[in-house]
C-alpha cells in the first residue's frame, strides 16, 4: 500500500542542501517540523545564529502528517486538565494555546497563501454516553468566556449533541513550514535537510550526522520525541493515528473542524487546494507497534463510505503523536540535561509546537516567558502522572518480555513479496522482509533505543518498536522516534 499524507499531495517542495563538513553556530536545532522552523525564525530575528538539520525534508515528520487544524481546546477535552489539575491551569492552557494561534495567523499572513482560516470547532456525540463529555467541554469552556454554543443537527454525520467554539484555525501546515523555512534562510539561519542526526555529545556541545557535524552553545531537540534515552520518555504512550483524503461523488464539504465521539472517534475537515476539493478523515488511533495499520485504513475507509458518499480515496497516511502522562507537553530542559526538548503534544502538536518555540526562543534568549514554569520538561509530579506513567511502563515491560520469550511463529518461506515477518533461523530471531523481486534481506529485530523488539507494519512496510515508538524502513534506517542509530543488517543462510 502506497502512503502519502494530503499535504505531501498538495505541497511543493524544499531543496536545502545536506549537511557536510564542520559547522558552528549559537544553536543547533534538530528537526524541521513546525517546533524547529519556528524557533529558528524566531532565533534569528533575534540576532542568534542558528543551523537547523532535517532528517528528511522540511515538514514531512509529524507536521506534514498532522491534520492542519489549529485550536484553543484538547482533542483530549479541556475539561480534564481542570480535573486532573485546577481551573487556573485549564485557563492558562486555553491562553497559551491561543497565543500560539495567533502568532501562526501573523507569519501565516507575512508568508502569503498556506491555507489559514479562522473556523469553528465542532465536538459531537453520536452515542448517548458521550452527551456528557460534550457537556462538560461545554461548561469549561463557559467558565474561561470563550464562545460556545450547543447545538443539534449541525454536523456532518447525525449527532445527539454538539458543542461549537467559534473562531479557531486550519491551515496547510506543510506549506506553511516549507515556506516559513525558505523565507528564513540565511548565513544567520542554515538549514540542512537529508541530514539525520545520529550522535549528540551533550558534553561537547555538538551534534553530529553522517557527514557533517555542529557546535552550538545550545542544542534543541525539537523531534516530537528526544533523540536519545530521557526520563520523560517513560512518562509517554507512542501512538498512531491515520488519515486518508477522498473526494466525493456527491454531497458538500463541510465547512469547521469535526471531532465525533461515540461508537467511533474521527476528526472531519475539508480542504480546497487548487480547483480539488477533499475531505479529510483522521481516526483510528492504536498504540505503536501493536497494531495493524492495513486493518486500520479499511476501517477507516470503511466508515467515510457508511457516513459519506465516496469518489475517490486519494489519499492515505497515518501520525505518530506521544500522550504525556499528566496531560500537559514537556517543553524546556530535561531531567539532568541542559538540552532543550519539545514533546509530550498528543494530538495537538501544531498549536503546542508553535508554542514551544516560543518557550524555548526566550529561555536561550534570557527572557521570562509567562508559561515556561507549567510546560516546564523537568516537572515532578507523581500524583498527577502516576496513572499514566505506571500504564506505560507495565506495556513496555509486558512487550519486552513477550517478545523476548515468546518464539516466532513464521517461516522464512511464508514471508510474501513485499511482506516482512519476524523469524528464528538456527536459534537467533531476525527482523526478514522480502522485497519485490523476492530476495530476502534480513535485520537485527533489536531496537536501538531500548533493546526492546521491532514489529512488522504491514500498510506502511517498515519495522516499528512497541515501547517508545522508534520506526525503521526495510534497509533498517531511522525513520522516526528516539533511536539514533540503524538496525543492524544480519546475515541470512544460503
Amino acid at each position: 500500500m502506497h502512503t502519502a499524507s494530503i499535504w505531501q499531495g498538495t505541497a511543493g517542495e524544499t531543496v536545502f542542501p545536506p549537511l557536510q563538513g564542520r559547522v558552528a553556530a549559537d544553536v543547533a536545532i534538530i528537526g524541521g517540523g513546525i517546533t524547529g522552523v519556528t524557533l529558528a525564525m524566531l532565533l534569528a530575528e533575534a540576532g542568534r545564529s542558528v543551523v537547523l538539520v532535517e532528517a528528511r525534508r522540511i515538514g514531512e515528520g509529524s507536521t506534514g502528517n498532522s491534520t492542519g487544524n489549529l485550536y484553543e481546546v484538547l482533542s483530549e477535552q479541556l475539561y480534564t486538565i481542570g480535573e486532573r489539575w485546577d481551573r487556573s491551569v485549564m485557563g492558562e492552557v486555553a491562553d497559551s494555546r491561543r497565543e500560539a494561534m495567533a502568532l501562526v495567523e501573523r507569519v501565516a499572513g507575512r508568508l502569503g497563501d498556506c491555507g489559514f482560516s479562522r473556523c469553528p470547532l465542532y465536538l459531537y456525540a453520536t452515542a448517548p454516553a458521550q452527551i456528557e463529555v460534550v457537556e462538560k467541554e461545554y461548561e469549561a469552556a463557559l467558565q474561561l468566556g470563550l464562545a460556545a454554543r450547543l447545538e443539534e443537527g449541525a454536523t456532518p454525520v447525525p449527532s445527539l449533541r454538539a458543542l461549537i467554539l467559534d473562531n479557531q484555525a486550519q491551515i496547510h501546515p506543510l506549506a506553511y513550514v516549507q515556506r516559513l523555512a525558505q523565507q528564513i534562510a540565511s548565513p544567520q539561519c542554515r538549514i540542512f535537510e537529508q541530514s539525520p542526526a545520529v550522535a549528540i555529545d551533550e558534553k561537547m556541545h555538538s551534534v553530529h550526522t553522517a557527514q557533517g557535524s555542529i557546535r552550538a552553545r545550545d542544542i534543541v531537540l525539537a523531534t516530537h520525541t528526544p533523540k536519545g534515552i530521557y526520563l520523560v520518555q517513560a512518562e509517554m504512550v507512542p501512538r498512531r493515528e491515520y488519515g486518508i483524503g477522498l473526494r466525493l461523488a456527491s454531497g458538500n464539504y463541510p465547512d469547521g473542524i469535526f471531532w465525533g465521539m461515540g461508537d467511533y472517534r474521527h476528526s472531519v475537515r475539508s480542504l480546497r487546494a487548487g480547483n480539488d476539493h477533499y475531505l479529510i478523515l483522521v481516526g483510528e488511533d492504536h498504540k505503536t507497534g501493536q497494531h495493524d495499520a492495513a486493518d486500520a485504513f479499511a476501517r477507516l475507509e470503511g466508515f467515510a463510505r457508511r457516513k459519506f458518499d465516496v469518489g475517490t480515496v486519494d489519499f492515505r497516511w497515518s501520525a505518530q503523536h506521544y500522550h504525556p502522562a499528566d496531560g500537559l507537553p514537556y517543553i524546556g530542559a530535561s531531567h539532568g540535561s541542559e538540552v532543550h526538548i519539545a514533546t509530550g503534544f498528543g494530538t495537538n502538536g501544531l498549536t503546542w509546537g508553535t508554542l514551544a518555540a516560543t518557550v524555548i526562543a526566550d529561555r536561550i534568549l534570557g527572557r521570562d516567558n509567562r508559561w515556561a514554569h507549567l510546560y516546564r520538561a523537568n516537572r515532578l509530579l507523581p500524583m498527577k502522572a502516576a496513572k499514566g506513567a505506571l500504564e506505560e511502563n507495565l506495556s513496555v515491560a509486558k512487550s519486552f518480555i513477550r517478545d523476548y520469550t515468546t518464539r516466532p511463529q513464521t517461516a522464512l518461506d511464508g514471508i510474501p513479496v513485499g511482506g516482512g515477518a519476524l523469524v528464528e533461523v538456527d536459534g537467533q530471531k531476525l527482523a526478514v522482509h522480502r522485497d519485490e523481486s523476492g530476495t530476502l534481506s534480513a535485520l537485527s529485530p533489536v531496537c536501538t533505543h531500548m533493546k526492546c523488539m521491532v514489529h512488522w507494519n504491514g500498510a506502511e512496510r517498515t519495522w516499528d518498536c512497541p515501547c517508545h515508538g522508534s520506526r525503521f524502513d526495510v534497509e533498517g534506517r531511522v525513520i522516526e522516534g528516539p533511536a539514533l542509530a540503524p538496525l543492524a543488517r544480519k546475515p541470512l543462510p544460503e
